[in-house]
């Protein structure tokens, strides 16, 4: 009797022991896949753009989201939204929305140098003619450099793709990027 008590004393030890030691392995699996997940989201920065103008009987709100993955300090990448409506009364009203994507590259801290490629579908209602609308894609790619403090880039860039139809008044914009 003594016999049959020390083998089921040892086979339930022994299934102590499996039990702890399999728990430890799920929770250092479990640890490091926690670590890269935070890790990615470290490297994440949220910005965009909100834009408003108002004039004699003109309307420009936009609103443009973004997202960049910092792979290192020099080099990272991103995606964004985009949405714009204009109207200058008695003549149009617009409706403008789409996404991009870019690449930023900082070879030194304090400048920026981007590529940026967007497209844009462009609906132009033409006041007082229907047949005149108009329901079309615009795509744009930019070369971009500024000068960056911290979170904050300012700048220009010049859209390579411009001809007499671009959407955009000129190919050479300002900008002011903010990511956090």
């Amino acid at each position: 009797m003594t016999k049959n008590s020390f083998l089921d004393d040892s086979k339930s030890l022994m299934v102590i022991i499996i039990l702890f030691f399999s728990s430890c392995l799920f929770a250092q699996q479990n640890t490091s896949s926690t670590k890269t997940q935070n890790e990615f989201w470290r490297n994440v920065q949220f910005g965009g753009g909100i834009g408003l103008g108002f004039g004699s009987g003109y309307t420009d709100i936009s609103l443009a989201p973004s997202a960049i993955y910092n792979f290192n300090d020099y080099v990272a990448l991103g995606v964004g939204l985009q949405y714009k409506y204009l109207k200058q009364r008695d003549y149009y009203a617009s409706h403008l929305y789409g996404g991009s994507v870019i690449g930023l590259f900082n070879p030194i801290q304090e400048i920026q140098l981007s590529a940026e490629l967007e497209q844009l579908r462009v609906n132009v209602n033409l006041e007082g003619s229907n047949s005149n609308s108009q329901d079309y894609w615009n795509t744009g790619l930019f070369i971009g450099a500024g000068y960056r403090s911290g979170n904050a880039t300012i700048g220009a860039r010049y859209n390579v793709l411009t001809d007499k139809n671009n959407i955009y008044g000129s190919a050479i914009m300002p900008f002011i990027r903010v990511y956090f």
